[in-house]
């Protein structure tokens, strides 16, 4: 990220990509925000991927300048950013309201070899995905800590053992992730979900090292387990 003052405004190039790691970036926009005189305007022509957890930073960014009587604008981005925020129906939350020749651009092209009718269908299906992700992503992410937590995974082994039993029990992630956090709370899984989460985990034990915790093992044992 690189941030130049332009009048009274601060003009912030970012250039990677925006997901749940973005949000570490939020500290410093802030005080950037508060610096400016009447707000930011983002340059994200090179972000090359923004999922949905990248766009909430954006909306927590604009948020937090509407509450200092400022604004946040996206002045250009590249083809991910823009479909995102096609997507989702946010595009207008950072026009410029003044109507700037410098508004991000219009849509891309949509190839002519592509159907229209099945363009449209496509749109209608990602945007319905992306919106039950925006919904679901904070459960999922809950669950995926506990699993760090309890067994000291990684970000990406606990992503992984949610995903393997969500497939090995024919359940949707979402689904798996509210049973999950539920056992907090008392509930107890199924056994066949209990069989396959220890299966899971225990695969997902790095080589030449024990188990998280022994195959088999019911999860109202998981704290006993995971204090060891």
């Amino acid at each position: 990220m690189d941030v130049v003052p332009d009048g009274d405004r601060m003009t912030v190039t970012m250039w990677g990509e925006l997901d749940l790691g973005s949000r570490r970036l939020l500290p410093e926009l802030y005080d950037m925000l508060t610096l400016s005189g009447t707000g930011l305007d983002l340059r994200l022509d090179a972000v090359g991927f923004c999922d949905c957890a990248g766009l909430n930073a954006l909306l927590d960014l604009r948020t937090r300048a509407v509450d200092e009587g400022k604004t946040v604008t996206i002045r250009s981005c590249g083809i991910a950013v823009e479909r995102l925020l096609d997507l989702t129906g946010a595009r207008e939350l950072f026009v410029d309201s003044g109507g700037s020749e410098s508004s991000p651009s219009p849509p891309p092209t949509v190839p002519a070899s592509t159907p229209p009718e099945m363009d449209g269908q496509d749109l209608r299906a990602e945007v319905t995905q992306l919106r039950r992700a925006m919904q679901t992503r904070p459960t999922i992410d809950l669950a995926r800590g506990i699993l760090m937590a309890s067994f000291s995974l990684s970000p990406e082994a606990a992503w992984s053992v949610l995903v393997r039993t969500s497939q090995n029990t024919n359940t949707k992630l979402h689904h798996l992730a509210q049973d999950l956090v539920g056992t907090v709370r008392g509930t107890t899984l199924p056994e066949q979900v209990q069989r396959q989460l220890a299966a899971a985990v225990a695969g997902a034990s790095r080589p030449g090292e024990p188990a998280a915790y022994p195959t088999g093992a019911p999860v109202e044992d998981w704290d006993r387990t995971a204090g060891d």
